[in-house]
This record gives structure tokens, sequence and C-alpha cells, in this order.
């Protein structure tokens, strides 16, 4: 990383940077009470965080970031060592001397633990600046970024990978050590390694949100495959980039026409390629070892949760056929959820449909309606109860009409033929005659 890149950013992220006069009050040493400089402090904690986190840059010297970082024409900060004893203070920095190491014995962790308390206690800003700060959030999310990477290539609740790939996927090596001691301190990696013919290194690492399970046997065999497999894989590569050398000189060896040189090219070309079956043969025995491994690990955690399964059904006293019963329903109701999502997938897409169209044919069938039955009306929603009433007053106007028309008189009554169809039969051929009102 070149200071003239760390300067560029400056000047994008602080549009004020070149200002004398803020540069020149921002450069000053606190002094006063925390409440006087709190926000100077956060305006260079904040920009610190942010030029690491754009150079990505776990570990540095702190002298680079107080000498280098902030240089303005042979000026730096004189606030910048409280600056950065506080972000120790407060957990955004720590020594890459308190780094707690993974691999060595656990007496020694702990007392390294220990002796980090006591010190820490006793840090001061001159002694802070002579060692490399390590940024805890960058280190965090590093950290995840790894976890998240191993999950993508495997599919079990915990890996075991080589020292070798785990410092590939963390870049540098004091930043893999650092990522390592977070890791081992929360409980996501565990250091293992293995000494018979060569020293091998690996971790193994949690993929899930518990802790990792205790070395076994079985991880430093299955460590010991990887480390093969990886060892096998550089050799096909060797083997490939010889392969391509003496292609290319056989064939520069015929355009010359020197056959003596291309045929002994050809020779090397021949043996690299039985070389590269023979390798690859062996890879594939390895990794077909690995693969009974993780099956049978698969196979163990199946077996484990059907026998805890089998012990809550015989805890809570579960018959064998209430059991079946819940099968039976689960499947029928995916079935069904299955079947609906069918249809709605081949249900056409009535998105293109406004509003406004839709009330228009809903008033095109209201009024085909009343054509076809002009006697049936179709109330409104909201006044239904006004509906009601006025019916129930022309009930009332018509029956009291119909009554008037049938009053009785001192002679017979002269009825009209509306009248007369209106009266029964059985009054109109009755032989006895309607009794007079008294």
């Amino acid at each position: 990383m070149s200071f003239s890149g760390v300067s560029e950013y400056i000047e994008k992220e602080v549009p004020d940077w070149n200002d004398d006069v803020i540069a020149t009050a921002r450069f000053k040493a606190f002094s006063g009470q925390r409440s006087d400089w709190e926000l100077k402090f956060q305006f260079w904690r904040d920009l610190i965080l942010k030029i690491a986190g754009h150079f990505d840059l776990l570990v540095v010297h702190s002298s680079q970031i107080k000498n280098e970082w902030f240089n303005r024409g042979g000026l730096t900060p004189l606030c910048l060592d409280h600056v950065l004893f506080l972000m120790y203070n407060e957990g955004d920095i720590v020594r890459s001397s308190d780094l707690v190491d993974p691999t060595s014995w656990r007496v020694s962790q702990l007392f390294k633990r220990v002796r980090n308390l006591m010190v820490r206690a006793r840090t001061t800003s001159e002694v802070l600046l002579k060692d490399h700060v390590i940024f805890m959030t960058l280190v965090k999310d590093k950290g995840a970024e790894v976890v998240k990477l191993l999950s993508e290539s495997h599919w079990t609740s915990s890996c075991i990978i080589t020292m070798e790939k785990f410092k590939d996927m963390c870049g540098r090596s004091d930043e893999a050590s650092a990522v390592l001691s977070y890791l081992s301190g929360c409980g996501k990696a565990q250091y293992l390694s293995i000494n018979n013919k060569e020293f091998i290194e690996g971790l193994k690492v949690s993929l899930s949100s518990a802790a990792v399970s205790s070395i076994s046997s079985l991880d430093c065999d299955v460590l010991h495959l990887i480390w093969t497999t990886e060892k096998l894989q550089q050799q096909l590569d060797v083997i490939d980039r010889r392969y391509e050398m003496s292609r290319k000189s056989a064939l520069a060896s015929l355009e010359s026409g020197n056959k003596k040189v291309a045929l002994r090219h050809a020779r090397q070309l021949k043996l690299a390629t039985e070389s590269r079956e023979k390798c690859t043969s062996l890879l594939n025995r390895v990794e077909e070892v690995l693969n009974v491994i993780a099956n049978a690990e698969s196979t163990k955690k199946v077996s484990e949760a059907i026998q805890i399964g089998a012990q809550a059904i015989k805890k809570n006293q579960i018959s064998v056929d209430e059991v079946q019963l819940c099968l039976e329903e689960l499947e029928e109701s995916i079935d069904s959820q299955k079947q609906v999502e069918t249809v709605l997938e081949s249900t056409p897409s009535y998105s293109g449909i406004d509003d406004e169209d839709i009330e228009e044919e809903f008033k095109k069938l209201e009024l085909e309606l009343e054509s076809e039955n002009p006697q049936v009306t179709i109330p409104k929603t909201e006044d239904n109860e006004a509906a009601e009433e006025t019916l129930a007053s022309e009930s009332a106007d018509l029956l009291s009409v119909a009554l008037s028309s049938l009053g009785l008189k001192d002679g017979p009554a002269e009825s009209s033929p509306t009248e007369d169809s209106m009266v029964p039969a059985t009054n109109n051929e009755s032989k006895h005659p309607m009794p007079e009102a008294a």
C-alpha cells in the first residue's frame, strides 16, 4: 500500500482535508475533559477504521498510522497517540503481541490470557506505538468470510482443512494468525497437527452456530488424507506445466527440422502422460476414501437423530399408529401444497388489467341483468336498511288498499270486474249469501 493511495482516499472521504484552518484544529493534541474533544476523537477513529477497511489492512504497525497515513507536509496529528490508546482500551484494536497462539499448549494459552489482563492495564501510548496493531472489526469480518467460504464447499457441520489452505484464504501470514487466534478464542476453530513422516498442520472449523467439537483420531486421519490430496493436486499441476512445455518444444523442434530433439520431447510427453494417469488414479482413490468417511459421518448423524426420535416417542407414550397417521397427514399436506403451487404457476397473470376496466365490465353485467329481469333490483350494500324500510311501508299501503276495497255496506256489495276477479272462486260459487253487516 502506497502513501499516495492513502492520501488520495483521505481527500475523497474528507472534502475539507486541505483546509489549513480546519486541519490545524484537528491536528492539535487533546486537552480538557473528554466532552471537549469527543467529536474530534470520533473523527480520527472513524477515519482510521475506514482506511483500514478500504485497503483491507487487518494488521499494520502503529507508527505507520501516525507518521505516514496523515502526514501533511511533514506535520502529523499530535492527538494520534491518544486516539490509538483510546481505541486500544475500547477494544477497537489489539497489539499483535497480545494474540493467543492456538498452536501452543493449553496451559501456555491460559497463561497468555492472564498475562494480557495484567499487561493491558499498564500499557501506555509509547508502548503501543512500538508494536503492530490489529483491527478487530476487520478480523471478525474476515473470520466470518472464511467460515462462509468453507460452508459453500462442505455440507457437514464441521470440516478439516490444512494450514496452508487456511493461510491462502486469509492472505498474509500475520493476518492468518490474527484470524486463527480470533476463531480459536470464540470456539469456532481448533488447531491440530500430526507428525508421522512429515509434520502436518491443520484446523477443525465449525460451520454451524455451535462450538467446534474436540479433536479425535479420525480428524487426524482426515487431515492426512486432505493433505495428501492437496499434494497430489500440486503434483498434477507440475506435470501439466511440464507437459505443455514439452509439447511446445516438440512443435518448435519439428518446425526447425530437428527431429532428434522433437523425438526426445515426444518421449517426455509420453512419460508425463503416464505419470499424470498414475497421479490421477491415486487422487481418485484418496477422494473416494474421503467420501466414504463423509457418508459414514452423515449416516451416524441420521442414526443419532433416529435414536433421539425413538426415545422421545417412548417418553411421551406415542403409539406407532399415531406416528404413521401424522406422517400420512404430513404427506397429504405436502401434496396439497404442491397442487396449489402447480395451479398458481399455471394460472395466467392478470397484472395488465386495470381496476377501471374491471369496474366497467361489472357495470355492463349489472345493466344486462336489469334488462333481462326488469322487476329485480339490486340494492346497494350500504343502503340495505333503507331499502328494507321502504319495502315494508309499500307492503303496508297495499294491504290497507286491499282491505278498503273489501269494505262491507248495508246492501249487496257492488264490485268491479277487478274486484270480482280478486274474490276467491269459492265465495262466488257459494249458495249462501254473505251476511249483512249488523
